[in-house]
């Protein structure tokens, strides 16, 4: 159909939904099987679901940009659906907290009635755990001020911006990867070494796929694909980049500083 009556937009079929989720499901056997074996050839899939990524995220570029189907009414939306899945992330991060206090606030018998748990040192919050925040901090002022250039229609300030966001995301995650390291206890090692990696490691996670993000944001904006009035793609990669601002304030206080 060339013609539609209604300003919604009906998406042709894809093959990338079904393919995504045979190679996340991949994904997760080869990752299982790398705790187990650490054969690192099994990390090879993961090229394999940013191909897909890719493939998926130009279709969607072409129909927005080049074709025209994000209408008013579907631009309204996508807005409300990532303000749906930035809550269901809210309430994913909500789940190990609710673990962490509920293990450090009323110690068990097991763990010997302490927090940290008996051998458990924690690591300064001074230290490179400091240096993290003050550069995701850094880098929600670094996106807003990015966001605010183009909706001036300053591409080039927005461009400059955005690249030094990326850049901070990018330092953040090699400053993190130097922590676990360097990490003096490990996730077997206690209720306190299990809440601390799954809560610091998803969120890590999480600072990866939103630098992938907004480096598509980059890409895109260097390709013109944004104005100041049609850029939701830019949009919601800052909202879930505010996001993961905001729970590391909340780890770092309650994970870092407070059982310190």
């Amino acid at each position: 159909m060339t013609k539609q009556n209604h300003p919604f937009h009906l998406v042709s079929p894809s093959p990338w939904p079904l393919i995504i989720s045979f190679s996340l499901f991949n994904n997760l056997i080869c990752t299982i099987s790398w705790f187990h074996k650490m054969n690192y050839f099994t990390l090879l899939t993961i090229p394999c679901t940013l191909l897909c990524m890719y493939q998926w995220w130009r279709d969607v570029i072409r129909e927005s940009t080049f074709q025209g189907w994000h209408t008013i009414n579907v631009y309204h939306g996508m807005r409300l659906g990532m303000i749906l899945f930035i809550i269901s992330e809210v309430l994913f991060f909500f789940s190990f907290f609710w673990a962490y206090f509920h293990s450090s606030l009323s110690p068990s018998m097991e763990i010997g009635q302490l927090w940290p748990p008996l051998g458990i040192k924690p690591f300064n919050p001074f230290d490179i755990p400091l240096m993290n925040t003050i550069i995701l901090i850094s880098s929600g002022l670094t996106i807003t001020w990015s966001h605010h250039a183009m909706l001036n229609m300053n591409f080039s300030e927005s461009k400059k911006s955005l690249f030094l966001t990326i850049i901070l995301g990018i330092y953040f995650t090699l400053l993190q990867l130097i922590e676990y390291i360097e990490s003096p206890f490990t996730l077997a090692d206690s209720i306190y070494g299990s809440t601390f990696f799954i809560a610091t490691g998803f969120h890590g996670l999480h600072v990866i796929i939103g630098t992938l993000f907004l480096l598509t944001c980059f890409m895109r904006m260097k390709s013109s694909h944004f104005s100041s009035l049609h850029h939701f793609g830019f949009e919601a990669a800052a909202w879930y980049w505010h996001f993961v601002d905001v729970v590391w304030l909340f780890l770092y206080i309650s994970i870092y500083w407070w059982s310190y």
